[in-house]
């Protein structure tokens, strides 16, 4: 009788040994792959999200809600989008997208701007 309850034992770990070897094997088989394939799908999507940003930047100026003249606007790109030319002023612009927020190298320049830190300089060329 107690071979019969010492099979049994035996024959239950087995099942359970075979359950979980059948779970690693589902997961590595099916779950590792999805997980790979989502991380590159949201890879896409942010690369997407900033290709969609700097397409953007360049209409921007041409939107109806700009507030200046977009002729007097010259796009730099990086570190930011453009310069307003205005009669009485000029003005650094960056456009933001969506829920897009300054990043550190833009929030130094608009605090040097803020600050008056800003200058002209001439640089001569000179061809030797």
């Amino acid at each position: 009788m107690a071979n019969i309850f010492v099979m049994l034992e035996i024959f239950l770990l087995g099942l359970l040994a075979g359950f979980l070897a059948g779970v690693v094997l589902l997961y590595r088989k099916v779950a590792v792959p999805l997980k790979e394939e989502k991380k590159k799908i949201e890879e896409k999507k942010r690369s997407l999200s900033v290709l969609y940003g700097k397409i953007t930047e360049q209409f921007a100026p041409f939107m109806k809600n700009y507030p200046y003249n977009p002729k007097k606007f010259r796009f730099i790109g990086s570190p930011i989008d453009g310069v307003q030319f205005e009669e009485d002023r000029i003005i650094f612009v960056e456009f933001k997208t969506a829920n897009s927020k300054l990043s550190n190298e833009e929030k130094k320049i608009k605090k040097l701007v803020e600050d008056k830190k800003v200058e002209w300089m001439d640089f001569e060329i000179k061809w030797e």
